[in-house]
């Protein structure tokens, strides 16, 4: 199951029933797990830990060095979980001084031509469409999707269960179980139709909903407006991720739409 095309650095550690196909490079300093497939022209490079089940498509490079000028050859990694689809060109590179490593975690989809830059954190159950960039520390939530072609700033978080419009870029942060789209990007309402898909009940989502209209249609500012929400709604465990993700928001969160 191994190509003798490939090759592979003699003190990397690969699991078993792993798929290796001709013109894979595999550096040293390299952990792969069980059941993974990896696809002609892969490049896995020093610091790599990938888990189990992933499968990896042809031209992804996994653990480059950063693109960061204050680098300095620090060990760090890039570690990737289990199940995840990570199509071509995908570009995942390691992290530096400041986190000391790159996370994505399991059951995701990165699609053709995404980058994944240094010290970034992307959750579960993520789907990240064709040509996005992601700079670095960014963090993305579980069950959050990004769609083609987003530019998203450095330290920028998105929030789980919501989507972004394609082609959007930001640099503010996008609250969990929302829609964000538009030019300027900006809150376009729920995520409807991913929140019952994903088994919320209606009083939840009418709940979520009652907390974006305080924050984003009662004209109060943002303190006020989480004021308003911990004082008159229950602090069920969708509301407390919300009021907790904006607090905890250094960059803000986008504005409401005009």
């Amino acid at each position: 199951m191994i190509s003798p095309l490939a090759y592979i650095h003699p003190e990397a550690q690969i699991g078993e029933n792993v798929e290796i196909a001709p013109f894979v490079f595999i550096d040293k300093n390299v952990v792969i797990g069980d059941n993974n497939k990896i696809m002609s022209n892969v490049s896995i490079l020093y610091g790599a830990r990938i888990g189990n089940g992933n499968t990896i498509f042809p031209g992804a490079v996994i653990s480059a060095v950063p693109q960061d000028l204050k680098f300095r050859g620090e060990e760090t990694t890039a570690e990737i979980g289990d199940n995840n689809l990570i199509r071509e060109n995908v570009t995942i590179n390691r992290g530096t001084a400041a986190k000391g490593k790159t996370i994505v975690g399991s059951n995701n989809l990165l699609m053709e031509g995404v980058h994944v830059a240094h010290d970034a954190r992307i959750g579960n159950g993520c789907i990240i469409g064709n040509s996005t960039k992601m700079a670095g520390e960014i963090v993305i939530d579980d069950n959050s999707i990004i769609s083609a072609g987003v530019l998203m700033h450095q330290f920028c978080r998105v929030g789980g269960y919501g989507m972004v419009q394609g082609g959007c870029r930001f640099s503010k942060d996008i609250p969990p179980y929302i829609i964000a789209g538009r030019e300027p990007i900006c809150y376009a309402g729920l995520n409807l139709v991913g929140l019952r898909r994903r088994g919320f009940s209606n009083e939840t989502i009418e709940a979520i909903h009652n907390a974006y209209r305080i924050i984003y249609q009662s004209g109060l500012n943002i303190t006020n407006a989480l004021k308003k929400i911990e004082e008159e709604m229950e602090m069920t465990p969708e509301i407390s991720y919300i009021v907790d993700f904006i607090k905890s928001s250094d960059r803000g969160i986008i504005p409401a739409g005009k």
